[in-house]
């Protein structure tokens, strides 16, 4: 029970329920049914009339319905009942003897009354028990306000939630690159200030977002003519060790402003989404590596197709193999699947990621041994760029420390349906 709906369908259900209940019980209280003593004084009265009156001139009693029989009246008899009415008879100065059975109708009972002479005096009298059913009724009365209150409150509910549920949609709608759908400003006046924040917010995201992409290409495409007259004065350097290191030194430049500049696009792109078939791209992927001088083979090669831009893909596996070729000693990727899930692994044999470092592999420029910069070149944008781009087709990316050595790299990416 964790959405504000049903919180407050439950709320207005229990208000509702205990509202009902508390005016019945009040309705009960104000209207009480006459007392059990009393009636059974009335019914005691009537008995002795109806005995004095036999005993005097039987045809009276006889006009009006009362038989006299030398028998009490046949029938199951009720010996609770008769009991009861028996010991009220005899506190009320009557010797006598009642014995009680069924009566024609199911609010009436049958008392056979002793007369002094023997004989039995049968008339009808009301019941004093509670109406069969009663139970029933109580039971289908309860029901009745709980599926009530659970309607209403369900409707006002939802009416109630529905502005924020317009809103939760329309954040869960924002797109890489910040934006998200006009929020309808609707509704009471807080969820409407909170409308018009988030569309305040969207629009400030969207300009921050287009200034940082116009700053970093603006920066890469500067960085490129002071960068070029360097490289032209390197190349008359005539120490060649110190020309190779200026020459070395401009292309991971290059690297990196390539690199940043691939990244904002990362974020804000939008590729055209494919049937890719992952397997196929995993080995044209694993060959071309091979051909680029890395160390990498496949394993297991499940058949399994993705909707995602193939060439955008493309780039992020091959930045997470050649990752594990360079730093790992060799890559071994392999594509299983699992429910509705593609899954890719790429495994190496390395010296793996230190796992208090783990939380921090997919920063932008991050590497875990800033001295081993010289050995491996490269801007360290490999693993941030190709996170973007998984999660961009609703994917993710897992790392975990081999045993005794080595890395595992989890890509799971929903299967194409």
């Amino acid at each position: 029970m964790t959405s504000l709906r049903m919180r407050i369908a439950v709320l207005l259900i229990l208000s509702i329920a205990a509202v009902v209940g508390l005016a019945t019980l009040a309705a009960m209280l104000a209207l009480q049914p006459p007392s059990q003593d009393g009636n059974l004084q009335a019914t005691i009265s009537e008995i002795r009339t109806l005995m004095k009156v036999a005993s005097l001139d039987r045809q009276t009693v006889a006009d009006v319905g009362v038989q006299v029989d030398p028998k009490p009246a046949s029938g199951q008899l009720d010996n609770g009942e008769s009991e009861h009415l028996t010991n009220a008879a005899r506190v009320a100065g009557l010797d006598t003897d009642i014995r009680v059975t069924p009566g024609p109708q199911s609010l009436e009972v049958t008392a056979s009354i002793r007369l002094p002479d023997g004989r039995w005096l049968v008339t009808v009298l009301p019941s004093n028990r509670p109406p069969p059913g009663g139970a029933y009724v109580f039971a289908g009365w309860i029901f009745l306000i709980l599926i009530g209150s659970a309607v209403v409150s369900l409707f006002a509910a939802t009416k109630i939630t529905m502005p924020l549920r317009i809103i939760d949609n329309a954040v869960s709608s924002v797109g890489p690159n910040g934006e998200l759908g006009l929020v309808p400003e609707i509704g009471p006046a807080e969820v409407r200030a909170t409308a018009q924040a988030l569309n305040r917010l969207s629009r400030h995201l969207k300009v921050a977002i287009e200034s940082r992409m116009r700053l970093v290409a603006a920066a890469g495409h500067d960085l490129r003519t002071p960068m070029t007259r360097m490289r032209l004065r390197a190349e008359f350097i005539t120490d060649d060790e110190e020309r190779s290191k200026w020459l070395s030194d401009l292309n991971e430049l290059d690297q990196i402003a390539d690199s940043a500049i691939s990244l904002v696009r990362e974020e804000v792109n939008q590729d055209t989404l494919e049937a890719v078939s992952l397997d196929l791209l995993i080995r044209e992927i694993v060959t071309s590596v091979q051909q680029a001088g890395y160390a990498a083979e496949t394993g297991l090669l499940k058949r399994a197709t993705v909707r995602a831009g193939p060439i955008a893909l493309r780039r992020a596996l091959t930045n997470l193999i050649v990752n594990a070729a360079t730093h790992g000693d060799g890559a071994r990727v392999s594509v299983t699947a699992n429910g509705m899930s593609a899954i890719v692994t790429v495994e190496d044999d390395g010296p793996g990621i230190p796992e208090d470092l783990m939380v921090h592999v997919f920063e932008p420029f991050f590497r875990v041994d800033a001295a081993r910069r010289k050995t491996f070149p490269g801007a360290g944008l490999g693993m941030a760029i190709a996170r973007e781009i998984i999660a961009r087709f609703s994917g993710t990316v897992e790392l975990t420390n081999r045993r005794p050595n080595g890395l595992l790299q989890t890509i799971i990416v929903p299967l194409a349906i």
